[in-house]
C-alpha cells in the first residue's frame, strides 16, 4: 500500500500557471520519490489538461479530480461526470470534502450517493470526513466520523477494492487556518476511522489509506506521515508551491 500525497489546489491557478507549477514538482520530485508513494494532483477542471500534459510519463503521479456530478450525463448545467474526468485522465476524485459539505452545503446522503458513483463509475474516490471545532469540544468526534463515515459508504459495495477507496481525515478547524491536530489527537481519529472501516468492510479495510488533511506543511509533514494509520496526507495551502510541496512529498 503506497503513501498517498495528495495536492488540492482548490480554486488557484489558470491553466498555464497549473501547468508550470506540475512541471516544476516534476522536476523536483523525480528520482528522489521513496520507495512506496505516490504523488496526486487536483487541480481546478480548466487546468486538468495541462496538467495532465506536464504529468505524462512522470512515474508514480497521478491526475485528480476536486469533484464530480453522480450522474454518467444529463441536463446539468455546470457540472462534470465521471466520464468526462476519465476522459481527461483522472484516475481519483474528492468527495466530501469540508468546503463542499460546510460552504456549498452538500449533504452526507449526497456525498455517500456521489462516493458510490465515482466509484461505479471507474474512479478512485478520496472520501473526506471531521469534525468542526464545535463538534471537538462537545466530545462529538467519533460521533460525527461514524455517521459521515457509514453515509458515506452506505451504498459502496463491501466487496469494493480497497486500493480505490480512500479516506481523508480532515478536522474542519485544521483546514486553512495554520492549526493542525497534534499527534495524539491524529492517532485517535485514524485509529477510530480504521475501526471503523474494518467493521463496515471487514478484513481488506486493512489496505484501505487513511490520509489526513489540515494545515500540512514541509515542517511538519515527516512527523504527521509517521504516524500509525496515516497512510498518507491530503494538502491544500501547502501544495500551491512546487518547492513547497516538494519538501512534503519528499519528507
Amino acid at each position: 500500500m503506497n503513501k498517498l500525497f495528495a495536492a488540492n489546489w482548490k480554486m488557484h491557478k489558470t491553466s498555464s500557471e497549473a501547468r508550470q507549477t506540475a512541471a516544476d514538482l516534476v522536476g523536483l520530485v523525480s528520482g528522489r520519490l521513496k520507495p512506496g508513494r505516490e504523488v496526486m494532483i487536483l487541480p481546478p477542471f480548466t487546468a486538468l489538461t495541462p496538467v495532465a500534459e506536464s504529468l505524462r510519463g512522470a512515474k508514480n503521479f497521478l491526475l485528480g479530480a476536486q469533484n464530480f456530478y453522480p450522474q454518467k450525463q444529463g441536463a446539468f448545467t455546470g457540472e462534470i461526470s465521471p466520464a468526462m474526468l476519465r476522459d481527461l485522465g483522472v484516475t481519483f476524485a474528492l468527495t466530501g470534502h469540508s468546503e463542499r459539505r460546510h460552504v456549498l452545503g452538500e449533504t452526507s446522503a449526497q456525498v455517500g450517493s456521489k462516493t458510490a458513483f465515482g466509484l461505479s463509475s471507474g474512479l478512485g474516490v478520496i472520501l473526506c470526513v471531521g469534525e468542526k471545532i464545535d463538534e471537538r469540544k462537545a466530545g462529538r468526534v467519533e460521533a460525527v466520523l461514524e455517521h459521515q463515515l457509514r453515509e458515506g459508504v452506505r451504498e459502496v459495495p463491501r466487496d469494493v477494492d480497497p486500493e480505490r477507496l480512500c479516506i481523508a481525515y480532515e478536522p474542519v478547524w485544521a483546514i486553512g487556518t495554520g492549526e493542525v491536530a497534534g499527534p495524539e489527537e491524529i492517532l485517535e481519529a485514524h485509529a477510530f476511522v480504521r475501526r471503523m472501516l474494518v467493521d463496515i468492510f471487514g478484513a481488506s479495510a486493512s489496505r484501505m489509506r487513511i490520509l489526513y488533511g489540515g494545515s500540512v506543511k514541509p515542517d511538519n509533514a515527516a512527523e504527521i506521515i509517521a504516524l500509525d494509520n496515516v497512510d498518507g496526507v491530503l494538502v491544500g495551502g501547502a501544495s500551491l508551491k512546487a518547492e513547497d510541496f516538494s519538501r512534503i512529498v519528499l519528507a
